[in-house]
């Protein structure tokens, strides 16, 4: 049986954090095991790789390691006072030197084993001659709705070297910052979420226009969503190509299509993309996160990404279970759980490391921080996670 220990002091852990009380020792070091759920790790093998690779690889790692959707943002202090100077979001995620600023923030103060690139999602849709912005207090708005074949005809394939140079170099100066003491992450919208954000013309409740489009013009959205996966395919290699180590892909709307049509307008962009990339960059991870997806897991798994990440209405367990041995899983914490006692993290914690397993899992939360989560508590998490050994 293997097992896990938090950073509760414990009389087998030589590594201890005095700010604990030792009386928690017996309630936080907890079985770890789940037979039959995770494949066997790997050896250990000595290597300089950041520790997020290594567990994604299978190799024996020593804990999971630890990063958080939407680490760099608005519930930090100094991410705070960087908006007063900068309030575009679009300057602070499209200038290299605030991007590079704000990625490094929290890995500053917290040292999580992944650092997530501050970009957006939408970020490419200039470039493929998509108007937009993000606009504080609604979110992302397209000036022109792309509903007709002959604006989707007018959509230009995503030349990212030439339209985003400025991920690039952000990318190249990450990698130096962090030097390998962690992974340093890309990421991408998925063709369905990007084509929900042009279709609606931003943030929707109901989808109503996109499922218009595709239940009575399918040839419409399927070009759309072509011409989205061919793009996302050459930045996710482009990234890779200037420094990202694991590139997650975030298809946040794909869990509005039933499973039948997730099949017909998510599915298959995916695995093209997976394929096109691997096909060039065989070792770099691709992590792929859809909100809501306990009724999609296992068609998530069909895509061929080496990381599905759990939102936390799927219990860790059971997406073990249902995803196989042999995929890595990320999550999944709830984020609501950062505006509880400090106890209560720990406990939530070290729940989720145990029903995920030892090795082939990512620690982070089910969704990105929320608004308003205390700084404190978002430290006292980085803390425990850091703490546990398996």
């Amino acid at each position: 049986m293997s097992t896990f220990t938090s950073i509760i002091p414990s009389t087998n852990l030589p590594r201890t954090i005095s700010s604990f009380n030792s009386s928690f020792k017996s309630k936080h070091s907890i079985s770890c095991s789940l037979p039959g759920t995770v494949a066997e790790p790997k050896a250990t093998i000595a290597s300089s790789e950041p520790l997020l690779l290594n567990a994604v690889r299978g190799l024996d790692v020593e804990r999971p390691p630890v990063w958080l959707m939407r680490q760099a943002g608005r519930y930090m202090k100094s991410y705070q006072t960087l908006c007063e100077k900068y309030p575009s979001f679009r300057e602070r995620s499209e200038n290299v030197d605030l991007v590079v600023e704000i990625s490094l923030q929290p890995w500053n103060v917290f040292k999580p084993d992944g650092v997530i690139l501050f970009s957006d999602i939408l970020t490419p849709l200039s470039g493929m001659n998509i108007p937009f912005d993000i606009v504080k207090g609604k979110g992302p708005i397209i000036f022109d709705p792309i509903r007709t074949a002959a604006q989707v005809d007018v959509v230009q394939e995503f030349v990212p070297e030439e339209s985003v140079p400025y991920v690039g170099k952000a990318l190249s100066i990450l990698r130096k910052e962090v030097d390998n003491k962690a992974a340093v992450l890309g990421f991408v919208g998925a063709p369905f979420t990007l084509a929900s954000y042009v279709v609606e013309g931003g943030s929707s409740k109901h989808f109503s226009k996109i499922k218009r489009l595709a239940f009575s013009e399918s040839k419409v959205l399927h070009s759309l969503l072509q011409k989205f996966t061919t793009s996302m395919a050459r930045y996710i290699q482009y990234q890779a190509d200037n420094g990202a180590q694991a590139v997650q892909i975030f298809d946040s709307w794909a869990t509005e299509l039933s499973p039948t049509d997730f099949e017909e307008f998510s599915l298959p962009y995916l695995k093209q993309i997976v394929d096109t990339v691997k096909k060039t960059h065989p070792e770099l991870p691709l992590i792929l996160y859809a909100s809501g997806s306990g009724g999609l897991l296992e068609r998530l798994a069909l895509t061929g990404v080496d990381v599905v990440s759990l939102d936390w209405t799927v219990d860790m367990a059971d997406g073990r279970k249902r995803l196989g041995p042999n995929i890595t899983v990320q999550g999944n914490v709830d984020p609501g759980v950062l505006f509880g006692s400090k106890e209560f993290i720990t406990d939530r914690i070290n729940d989720t490391v145990r029903k995920a397993g030892r090795g082939k899992h990512i620690l982070n939360l089910g969704h990105g921080i929320v608004v308003g989560t205390p700084e404190e508590n978002v430290a006292h998490f980085f803390e425990v996670a850091k703490g546990i050994r398996y």
